[in-house]
């Protein structure tokens, strides 16, 4: 059969090229991937034999095996896992970062000019895109990989420079696994020591379930504990060794941000070994991502995808249970139906709010970073989880006019004014633009504090959720502004309100005569004390953010109406006033009045009807203003 020749999937020359040379400071680290790999690959094959026993066959002790041939220079790292097919070849070797190489770039750019160390940022890069198999290429400049597929019998030889392609042939192989060979580089010979190997090992993959030889300068000899981590106790396992497995369970390369470890007695036991991730993941809230909690039963891997571990709003906490009480041949179906599952994730759930709570209130600082990169999805759970949804809104953090720090809603509640019965906020696509939003002018002026919210969810779980402590939450960008009964400080300066300018009444009858059914109604604002006007949506009709998101997901059609609030006190609105009661042309007040509704909508993101008839509006004015 003819050699078939395939070019990789992404932007290859120059992304091996970071990989390879750029990416790690640590080149040992290929080592530790491929070993976790191979593990990964005997883990699923252990699962499917439970209800496929024959394809264990006269094989049945899995193990990993690093064989030095310091005569060819190379390195082999075998496994008699579950094995590749053509298929698997191409998809899972063929397709780097099959995430998005394009988002690879973006990343990489990104993290080179932010803060932290090389290391932390390169390896935390590599931890997201899941591309450890070609750091390979950081020793060798060929790589090999000859695979058969458990209960195939064909075996196929991936072979390829690390240079924008690779060959794929068919190929003899005696059992099951995967083979990798490395031909080393000239500079990485010292790969060729089975010292410095057991050393490696030692170091990154002790933890490793099944055992892992060396063989080379004439001996053979395992070099791990072999030992499942989490059924030791608390005390027998350092601070590296958890650091050493979360990176091997979640395939990551930062440190944990949070370790809970720890065994369930009672009606049903089972032991858990979670981890919170000090990073956020770049596809977090990618619609395919899917939990990635491992399941145990009696120290036997079953699966890494099983849905009901963990609540999807927790996606993000890595690593994994063991049970004793679900039977150990459970298939995936049976899985989502078992009322043992029910009971295990409640106690989970139960013990990460637990973790989070206590963070919150001991680390005040580390929390806000955990915060910044998983709040959101937390977030989530307020939405999802109506049984949750207390636990969760006493997590919650916000961002607000108060000032750069976070804040709770037990913090915003207790400061609130006198006179004050509502908890408000402002959501946007960003901190910079709610916060300089027109419609919190009232609320600064008054002292009151306004949470400024900036995630999709925060259209959809405010509304669930109403109240807090008795406090309803309330947009500043609906209609009806209560600021009136709100008292400032004793010691705060006296509020200074202009009143409206002569003839109001009759500029905004006009201007709603002008602007007919572009806008639901004219009106005096409460809120406005700088800017000339602004839109705000009336009461009982959907938020403004909430309607540009459906609109952008073709949700919604059309583009409803809004309020159009006018400061009575402004300059310009005051000339107009003028004009219009000295009986001034209607044609430019009608110019006038279009430009402060486009106006009110540029500050708010919204896109302007007619673009071109602003632009000749504008021009009049201004030439009439020279």
């Amino acid at each position: 059969m003819q050699m078939e020749r395939h070019g990789f999937q992404a932007e290859v020359s120059r992304l091996l090229d970071i990989v390879a040379h750029s990416l790690y400071s640590d080149k040992s680290v290929f080592l530790r991937e491929l070993i976790s790999n191979a593990s990964d690959a005997c883990d699923k094959l252990r699962y499917l034999a439970l209800t496929e026993p024959g394809l264990l066959k006269d094989d049945p002790d899995f193990k990993v095996n690093i064989t030095i041939d310091k005569a060819g220079k190379k390195l082999t790292i075998a496994d008699n896992g579950i094995g590749m097919n053509r298929d698997d070849l191409i998809n899972n070797l063929g397709t780097i970062a099959r995430s998005g190489s394009a988002k690879f770039m973006e990343e990489l750019a990104a993290h080179k000019s932010t803060g932290g160390t090389e290391d932390q940022k390169n390896l935390s890069l590599i931890g997201q895109f899941g591309v450890g198999f070609y750091a390979a290429f950081m020793v060798a400049d060929k790589v090999e990989v000859l695979s058969r597929k458990a209960g195939e019998d064909a075996a196929w030889l991936w072979t390829s420079d690390g240079k924008g392609e690779f060959t794929l042939a068919p190929a003899e192989k005696a059992g099951r696994g995967t083979d990798i060979v490395l031909h080393l580089r000239d500079d990485a010979s010292d790969y060729l020591d089975a010292g410095r190997l057991a050393s490696i090992v030692a170091k990154y993959s002790d933890h490793i379930q099944l055992p892992i030889h060396v063989t080379g300068d004439g001996e053979d000899r395992k070099v791990n504990q072999a030992a499942a981590l989490w059924t030791r106790s608390k005390s027998d396992v350092s601070e590296e060794q958890y650091r050493d497995f979360y990176r091997h369970v979640a395939h990551a390369f930062d440190d944990p941000w949070a370790t809970l470890h720890f065994k369930a007695e009672g009606k049903i036991e089972y032991t858990g070994l979670l981890f919170i991730p000090s990073t956020k993941p770049f596809d977090l809230f990618n619609p395919d991502r899917k939990q990635a909690l491992k399941l145990y039963v009696k120290r036997v891997f079953i699966t890494d995808h099983c849905e009901e571990v963990l609540p999807h709003w927790l996606r993000f906490v890595k690593g994994l249970v063991d049970s004793e009480d679900l039977p150990l041949n459970i298939s995936r179906e049976m899985l989502q139906q078992n009322p043992i599952l029910t009971k295990i994730r409640a106690g989970l759930v139960k013990r990460v709010l637990g973790e989070l709570a206590k963070k919150a209130e001991n680390d005040a600082a580390a929390y806000g970073e955990f915060w910044n990169n998983f709040g959101a999805v937390l977030k989530e759970g307020i939405y999802e989880d109506a049984e949750q949804r207390e636990p969760l809104l006493k997590l919650a953090r916000f961002r607000s006019t108060k000032g750069d720090g976070l804040v709770s809603l037990a913090d915003y509640v207790g400061r609130m004014k006198e006179g004050q019965n509502a908890i408000y906020y402002i959501s946007g696509d960003s901190l910079e633009a709610v916060s300089k939003s027109a419609q919190l002018e009232g609320y600064r002026a008054k002292g009151v504090e306004v949470l400024l919210l900036t995630d999709p969810i925060d259209e959809f779980w405010i509304p669930s959720v109403e109240k807090f402590e008795g406090k309803e939450f309330k947009s500043v960008t609906r209609g009806g502004a209560d600021l009136d009964q709100v008292k400032a400080d004793a010691d705060a300066k006296p509020e200074e309100k202009k009143p409206a300018a002569e003839g109001i009444d009759n500029l905004i009858a006009l201007m709603k005569l002008s602007l007919k059914d572009a806008v639901k109604d004219v009106r005096l604002s409460s809120r406005l004390t700088d800017s000339a006007v602004c839109l705000v949506a009336e009461e009982g009709d959907m938020d403004m953010r909430l309607a540009r998101l459906l609109k952008q997901h073709r949700q919604l059609d059309a583009t409803l109406p809004r309020v159009l609030e006018i400061n009575g006190s402004h300059p310009l609105i005051a000339a107009l006033s003028k004009a219009v009661s000295n009986g001034g042309k209607n044609d430019a007040v009608t110019d006038a009045s279009w430009l402060l509704l486009d106006q009110a909508k540029l500050q708010e993101g919204e896109p302007l009807n007619d673009p071109a008839s602003f632009g000749q509006r504008l021009a009049t004015m201004l030439q009439k203003a020279f």
